[in-house]
């Protein structure tokens, strides 16, 4: 596959003098199989000079396929000028989250088009759109397969992973951490069984073995204490789970708007230094604009993935989520962040939890860890043991995110684990992201 990088910066454009070398416009990546399938990742202000050349070079008609990550500004603000979208015969087909930013896909995308902001609508334009909504799974896109995984973002945001031609290249940005320590206290760091959070041992079981991972670096570890929750990850944590991962080359990208080329230059040393004392055959450079690569692999076999497939939809109506938890406010955000998409129910511990089981019967548990009467862990101990919840998706909630409280949320049975305090938009993403989880074979990771 040939694959080239035209914007590799997160949150806002910043072109000019210190940025010549890695870059100013925001994200967008090329990616174009021997068989000319053609496929974007995401439509920030480097589109334009994407389309650009594809005017200029492409065979007519242009055909593509643009995979969102999600819908935050930086990822589609160059979507209206993308210049191959005003030309009759073009054709695109544009991905994006199920339910991207609570409306439908072509929504978000006219959203930014009405005439307020832009002077052409969606609907004026000539070339022919067609949009699809994707969950987690594996989908055939124009003949290609195509790897879908939820990220830990603010907002509902999916990574790729694309295999053809033999090779595998993933697009995983806008990701944060799922935990402040990647390692188990008890165990050898390195080691995909010895990863402390289910959600970031998932992460690096679906970049495992990757020819190329493009991946969120915004910030430095020293910067990421003021930046926690904003939906971003460091290079410390990139390189560890990449080299555990057993990925081969790492491009380091959404770049902060902060950081010049010198403070990148920097980045990428160190990030290099740490990758060579973790794996002497990890390639790991940070993203520039104009980066070319031809990935290669030695051989037709490409890397089995297991991921989870989507949750079929209940048919009556909404899914029901019951929230247990003792403090009210917690109750109250609950409610505020997911009361438009599901029934919300409340139980104020975990014996009243229990009363409510069969009658409510939840799609869903947000469960608290510390109450009275029966705390979290408890509960879900005996939620595991029952009839018919055995599977039942368990959002564990905490103000403890050490890895004593967190090992023994997911040793009991939790499906995912979220530190106390957290944000309305990271709760409602979340809870989606559980449901979109095949909870009945849990992913297993061997130690490396």
């Amino acid at each position: 596959m040939r694959v080239r990088f035209w914007g590799t910066r997160g949150s806002i454009a910043s072109p000019g003098p210190s940025t010549v070398h890695f870059g100013g416009n925001t994200s967008c990546v090329e990616v174009e199989t021997k068989a000319g399938k053609r496929f974007i990742f995401d439509c920030g202000t480097g589109i334009r000079a994407l389309g650009m050349h594809l005017l200029a070079t492409a065979p007519k008609p242009i055909l593509a396929t643009v995979l969102l990550s999600h819908s935050h500004w930086d990822h589609i603000q160059g979507f209206p000028f993308f210049a191959p979208l005003f030309v009759s015969g073009n054709e695109f087909t544009i991905c994006a989250p199920e339910g991207v930013g609570g409306s439908s896909l072509s929504e978000v995308l006219a959203g930014q088009m009405e005439f307020t902001y832009f002077p052409v609508e969606l609907g004026q334009l000539p070339a022919k759109i067609r949009f699809r909504e994707l969950s987690e799974g594996v989908h055939d896109i124009d003949g290609v397969r195509v790897i879908t995984q939820f990220l830990n973002h603010p907002t509902v945001t999916l990574g790729y992973r694309i295999e053809a031609d033999g090779v595998s290249v993933l697009y995983l940005t806008d990701h944060e951490p799922f935990s402040e320590s990647l390692w188990r206290s008890d165990a050898q760091p390195g080691g995909l069984s010895a990863i402390l959070h289910a959600g970031d041992r998932r992460h690096a079981d679906f970049m495992l073995g990757a020819d190329l991972v493009i991946h969120d670096c915004q910030y430095t570890p020293e910067e990421y204490s003021a930046k926690k929750n904003w939906g971003h990850s460091t290079y410390k944590y990139v390189v560890e789970i990449a080299a555990a991962a057993r990925v081969k080359r790492l491009a380091l990208f959404h770049h902060d708007p902060l950081h010049d080329d010198a403070k990148l230059t920097l980045i990428e040393r160190r990030a290099k230094s740490l990758a060579a004392l973790r794996r002497n055959d990890l390639t790991v450079f940070c993203a520039y604009e104009g980066c070319e690569l031809i990935v290669t692999g030695t051989g037709p076999q490409m890397t089995s993935v297991s991921v989870a497939e989507p949750e079929a939809p209940k048919q009556e109506g909404k899914r029901r989520v019951l929230v247990v938890d003792d403090d009210p406010n917690i109750c109250l955000l609950a409610k505020a962040a997911l009361a438009k998409d599901y029934i919300v129910l409340q139980a104020e511990n975990g014996q009243q939890c229990m009363a409510m089981l069969d009658e409510a019967n939840p799609d869903l548990l947000v469960l608290d860890l510390n109450m009275p009467l029966m705390g979290g862990i408890e509960v879900l101990k005996i939620l595991r043991a029952r009839q018919g919840f055995g599977t039942l998706p368990v959002l564990v909630l905490t103000a403890s995110g050490d890895e004593t409280h967190t090992r023994e949320s997911f040793e009991a049975g939790a499906t995912d684990h979220l530190t106390k305090p957290f944000t309305i938009p990271q709760l409602a993403t979340r809870v989606h992201a559980c449901f979109a989880r095949n909870t009945a074979e849990p992913n297993k990771s061997e130690p490396v």
